[in-house]
């Protein structure tokens, strides 16, 4: 297997999802984080949009390659890695995975428009947002995780996205998942999985609520 390399910063939702699928792997890997504030010239260097994660490949024969965009990454991952595989079998399944993937990336761009407004009027078109794609997929997940049984990339993709709301809710209630009983199940499971546990640093929740406090977040002003 070759030496893996995930560039990123500590609170990023999508490394995350790389994380979590080379944990149920069992493959060894390095996290680097740097500061996006400060992003040093050597990852600018390898990095076409500037953007985390990247992951460095360093192969057995010397040659290296840099694979960006969390998707991809995932994609490639399923594909050369050993262990578990994390999408199904079938191939109309394993296209409806890919499609609620992106979906996964929708609800976690809501998430972040959330956790940025700074207006009681951004938040709530934030948290209707939310709220219809929730009830969308409160109709769709089988459980405990997204198809049943299997923990799957889906369900990769969604632990990140569930992690944000548990860490604004350590501080204030947003009652977002309220009417969805079977996404509060789903959670739980992703919530109470190693390797979607293991996925951040130990001092996760304090960096983002850092980040939305810093950033003046509507959303925790509930709680002051």
């Amino acid at each position: 297997m070759a030496k893996l390399t995930l560039i990123s910063f500590p609170t990023c939702p999508y490394v995350q999802r790389a994380i979590i699928a080379l944990k149920e792997k069992h493959v060894d890997f390095d996290v680097v984080y740097i500061d996006l504030a400060n992003k040093p010239d050597w990852f600018l260097a390898i990095s076409p949009l500037g953007k985390v994660p990247v992951l460095k490949v360093e192969q057995d024969d010397g040659r290296e390659g840099v694979i960006f965009e969390s998707a991809v990454i995932l994609e490639y991952l399923e594909e050369t890695a050993p262990g578990a595989k994390l999408h199904p079998a079938d191939p109309l399944e394993r296209a409806q995975h890919r499609a609620w993937m992106e979906f996964g990336s929708q609800v976690l761009a809501d998430i972040w428009k959330l956790s940025v407004a700074g207006s009681e009027a951004d938040l709530d078109a934030a948290e209707k947002a939310l709220y219809a794609k929730f009830a969308r997929l409160e109709n769709t997940v089988v459980g405990p995780f997204f198809a049943g049984e299997k923990f799957s990339n889906v369900d990769a993709v969604f632990g990140p996205a569930f992690r944000q709301i548990d860490a604004i809710e350590s501080v204030t209630p947003t009652g977002l998942l309220d009417a969805f009983p079977k996404l509060n199940q789903w959670r739980q499971a992703l919530r109470e999985r190693e390797s979607v546990r293991t996925a951040v640093p130990s001092n996760f929740v304090d960096l983002y609520l850092e980040r939305l406090r810093n950033n003046g977040a509507a959303v925790l002003k509930k709680a002051a």
